[in-house]
């Protein structure tokens, strides 16, 4: 039947019983099948994790810039990590970390909110900040 109608015989479906097959030109199907993954590509969602890194003693004009940096990733759609780097002696005075986070996520709470509680790893102390909705990209036409 393909070669009656001048086109191939392309199987489908190998797993199924009885085998699917089709009778379509296999170059166009082999375009059809590129045409689609290239716009399930396009159209997937990337979740980018950018850092913004605080010290215990930052002072005010600074953490207020850092949170305008992190609201800027968030409108973009970004997850925002904020870590407080421990140096030295700074270790002992872990609840000033902890404190300046606490007082990071009240500032974002209206456009982001944690995605777990604060967690102290190694010398940091770290919370990762979701947007609460996720902007979606307008195609151009």
């Amino acid at each position: 039947m393909a070669q009656e109608k001048g086109v191939d015989l392309v199987e489908i479906a190998p797993q199924a019983d009885p085998p699917v097959c089709k009778l379509v030109d296999y170059g166009k199907f082999v375009y059809e099948i590129q045409k689609k993954e290239k716009t399930q590509k396009k159209n997937q969602q990337v979740s980018v994790l950018k850092e913004i890194r605080l010290h215990p003693n930052t002072d005010t004009h600074d953490f207020e810039f850092k949170v305008r940096h992190a609201r800027n990733f968030v409108d973009e759609g970004n997850k925002v990590k904020v870590s407080v780097i421990f140096k030295g002696r700074e270790l002992a005075y872990t609840q000033y970390g902890e404190n300046l986070l606490k007082n990071f996520i009240e500032k974002m709470q209206d456009v982001a909110k944690p995605e777990f509680d604060i967690k102290f790893e190694g010398k940091a102390m770290n919370v990762i900040l979701v947007p609460l909705k996720v902007k979606v990209k307008k195609k151009n036409q």
